[in-house]
């Protein structure tokens, strides 16, 4: 059990490491585009303070755009919508709290961002843990599943309303799911998915940046279905020197770092695929993809299981207190 349970997904992730290593040493990352400015447009990011999320969100401000930067560190957060602002872009960041590791707090946030009357073209599901000891969110559910992907489902069910209005045929509101190359060593248990049985760090941000993917492509599935004008894509950043790693063990940080310098990628870097899939002229209308360094690539085989893909929607429609729809 330990085995399987333990090591197995311990391997199969750092394996994934090594071959995202070794395509990051022999090419280069995705520069993005001349994108349109995109002046009295609305965009969320989540943990849009550091990292990747920040250079998201600057970018969006740089064309125009009215971003909230969405997160639970409130002096973070307020510091780096004040940086953004002071660069003098056509556009505006302004923070909002948001704790992805609390329900009540997510639909805090949607029903405070719904009584502003404002539009919502882009929505970044960009925040997340990693490889964290065993903790639970407020509401008992395994903090990677949590915080990686329940939240994010229902954020992203209770704005959903308000991106079908914001939505127009030929200039579709979009939705870009922050997703990993670790996902295609995920394993989506539906009957444990808080990894209660034997508890995996590796396991268990493997299975959310899976299950990240799987949602996905069943809500692009949805919004084709209804002739709605919303996108629903994900997003593969690459292996990026953010603080993402900072849960690394003592020797796995030592080891890191003169690996980072020489081949991870730049958080700006990192952030450009996402960026690319939520501005570019070119994704206009094009949902249900998988993006890695600019590129539409194949995911897993089991992203694609659209029984498991309906399985995960209903159980996580059910663990927020959703309809399922």
């Amino acid at each position: 059990m330990w085995l399987q349970a333990v090591l197995l997904p311990c391997v199969r992730l750092y394996l994934c490491g090594v071959k995202v290593l070794l395509y990051q040493l022999f090419n280069r990352a995705f520069a993005l585009p001349a994108l349109l400015k995109q002046n009295g447009k609305v965009a969320i990011v989540t943990g849009g303070s550091r990292g990747m999320g920040f250079e998201t969100a600057k970018h969006l401000a740089s064309l125009g755009m009215h971003v909230v930067i969405a997160g639970n560190e409130s002096e973070e957060g307020s510091a780096a919508a004040r940086k953004i602002n002071e660069q003098g872009n056509e556009g505006k960041a302004e923070y909002v709290f948001l704790d992805l590791t609390s329900l009540k707090s997510v639909r805090q946030f949607v029903h405070a961002f719904q009584d502003r009357g404002l539009s919502l073209h882009v929505l970044v599901n960009n925040a997340g843990t990693m490889l964290v000891s065993e903790k639970q969110t407020e509401d008992g559910f395994e903090l990677h599943f949590g915080l990686n992907y329940l939240g994010h489902f229902l954020l992203t069910n209770m704005l959903l309303d308000l991106l079908k209005r914001s939505g127009k045929h030929g200039c579709c509101s979009r939705i870009v799911n922050m997703s990993s190359a670790t996902h295609f060593s995920g394993v989506l248990d539906i009957s444990d998915l808080n990894r209660r049985i034997c508890y995996s760090s590796h396991g268990a941000y493997s299975q959310s940046k899976l299950a990240l993917v799987l949602f996905t492509y069943y809500l692009q599935e949805c919004m084709t279905a209804g002739g709605f004008s919303v996108t629903v894509n994900a997003v593969d950043p690459g292996m990026v020197d953010t603080a993402l790693y900072d849960n690394l063990w003592s020797l796995a940080q030592v080891l890191k770092r003169p690996v980072a310098k020489m081949l991870f990628r730049t958080p700006a870097e990192g952030a450009s695929t996402a960026i690319y899939t939520a501005l570019a002229s070119e994704m206009e209308g094009v949902g249900g993809c998988y993006l890695y360094n600019g590129q539409k690539i194949q995911s897993s085989d089991i992203s694609y299981d659209s029984e498991l893909q309906v399985e995960l929607w209903k159980k996580s429609c059910e663990l927020v207190g959703l309809q399922d729809a």
